[in-house]
């Protein structure tokens, strides 16, 4: 799973920004990061679907999603990718408000300031997700200001925003819902009013703690045909996008088989 020693390093950087200026290698990434953020957005909603009380409603989100997934390849531009992308997503979280209690239904996807429980999950929790993507880059060899499908911009680490695409739904989502059907939160565990609020110091903890615990969970891994951490998994990819970028082997991207 690594990259060949010989062609890290000063190889990996030129060819790293080469991929970023040719047009067709940044959208083969961009569009490989997308696919898996749809693969593991439709492993969640199937997951989800299981359930009889819900089975219906999901599926019919479920085909909605796919049915902009096939869009992907048609776009001639990494805006016109975001803006498939950002779709598709929106279909994601109204998909999750049909099983969610009201109190954590998303609505719509807030940010500065997240404007309600969910809202302050999800960025609480996708702010997590990119340090821990950027602090596996800095084990690689990685430039963290080159990306793909984020553009980069001076003093941004935007690396870390293309990976953690694949990521967020495996990870962040899963522990909100766990969260949040599991009843682990309360009121306390939230500051500020609808429209302007933030986890308190007793939402972080738990939220770290479950975060951490799941970086920490190991599963089998059908390549290496042994057990591997969440975080590995990360790492893993980094290797696999490094393989990409020299040319020793095609990307392809994590999508859930457990």
């Amino acid at each position: 799973m690594y990259p060949r020693e010989t062609l890290i390093s000063g190889d990996l950087v030129i060819n790293q920004s080469a991929h970023y200026l040719d047009d067709s290698k940044r959208k083969y990434l961009a569009g490989k990061f997308i696919e898996g953020a749809c693969g593991n957005i439709l492993k969640n909603l199937r997951y989800y679907s299981r359930n009889d009380e819900y089975h219906q409603q999901l599926n019919d989100f479920i085909g909605r999603i796919e049915d902009e997934i096939v869009k992907l390849p048609e776009t001639d531009s990494i805006s016109s990718m975001m803006n498939v992308e950002g779709r598709l997503r929106g279909l994601y979280y109204q998909a999750l408000d049909e099983i969610l209690p009201e109190e954590y239904m998303i609505v719509k996807r807030t940010r500065r300031p997240p404007e309600n429980k969910m809202n302050t999950l999800i960025s609480f929790g996708n702010s997590l997700m990119y340090t821990t993507v950027l602090s596996e880059i800095y084990n690689t060899q990685l430039n963290p200001t080159i990306s793909y499908l984020h553009e980069p911009f001076e003093r941004r680490f935007s690396l870390s925003l293309d990976v953690s695409e694949i990521f967020k739904p495996i990870i962040i989502d899963r522990i909100i819902m766990k969260l949040v059907n599991k009843n682990m939160l309360d009121d306390n565990c939230f500051r500020g009013e609808i429209g302007d609020m933030l986890l308190s110091e007793k939402g972080k903890k738990i939220f770290l703690q479950e975060y951490n615990d799941k970086l920490g969970t190991t599963i089998k891994h059908k390549g290496l045909n042994r057990k591997v951490s969440y975080k590995r998994l990360i790492r893993l990819e980094l290797y696999k996008l490094s393989k990409h970028i020299l040319g020793v082997e095609e990307y392809k991207p994590l999508v859930m088989w457990w």
